[in-house]
């Protein structure tokens, strides 16, 4: 999809509802379910459920509370592969946890225990690390896991509990850092001049009149990336004499 046409919420909708992609655009009441597919794909690829809907403005958008767990239902039968990645990751760590053992998965993902932290090593080499993991039951009774993190809401360092769809958004969006890192390499090396990045966005100085352009820029980020291989990159920009949001 991302290969093609790019449309994920339209797509996303069309899997969840069984209806074709090409009635889902604007003019036709197939139109709707986009809304749907939009908010299943920002809240739930990270394992979350209704709350996470809720959170993610579900009930602004129109969409009823009632109809949430069919939309996380309907969404986690759509994305089998995604669902069982997560449950991959959870093994992966509780079984080192349990073994000591090194576990791997695809892409050159492994996981293992470093000076008494769990390091999960990326499809780059670059590890992450959860220190001084624990295992624990969670409040369903299952096994699960605990390290020692900074409380995002107190910011006091404690215990904080995770789980699989959790780790797995970790260790992807560490893979979509590793990616911005190795474009920005690139366009050091063709020489431009990165200022700062925020997110997934690089800003570059370049002189008026330079043939350091953006279309180049652009072709620069776009190039596969060795670690990377089949990953579909693509990239867009303006200029502009001062930074903004375009």
């Amino acid at each position: 999809m991302f290969k093609t046409h790019g449309k994920i919420y339209e797509a996303s909708a069309s899997q969840m509802f069984g209806v074709p992609i090409e009635k889902i655009k604007k003019g036709n009441p197939e139109y709707n379910l986009r809304q749907k597919g939009k908010v299943a794909e920002l809240a739930l690829g990270y394992q979350g459920s209704v709350g996470a809907l809720m959170q993610m403005g579900a009930l602004d958008m129109g969409l009823k509370e009632d109809e949430l767990p069919e939309i996380v239902e309907r969404w986690r039968s759509s994305n089998k592969r995604i669902v069982d990645l997560w449950q991959t990751v959870q093994n992966c760590a509780l079984k080192t946890l349990q073994t000591g053992q090194i576990q791997s998965m695809q892409k050159g993902i492994c996981f293992g225990i470093e000076n008494g932290n769990l390091a999960v090593t990326l499809p780059s080499g670059r590890k992450l690390f959860y220190i001084k993991p624990e295992l624990i039951t969670n409040q369903f009774g299952q096994a699960s896991i605990a390290y020692m993190g900074q409380n995002q809401t107190t910011k006091k360092w404690e215990k904080i509990p995770t789980y699989g769809g959790k780790m797995t958004e970790n260790i992807v969006q560490a893979i979509a850092r590793d990616c911005l890192a190795v474009c920005i390499k690139n366009l050091v090396v063709e020489g431009y001049i990165p200022v700062f990045h925020i997110h997934d966005e690089v800003i570059c100085e370049v002189p008026i009149g330079s043939n350091l352009t953006l279309e180049k820029a652009i072709d620069i980020m776009c190039r596969p990336i060795v670690w990377a291989e089949g990953l579909p990159l693509n990239a867009d920009g303006f200029t502009s004499k001062y930074y903004k949001k375009e």
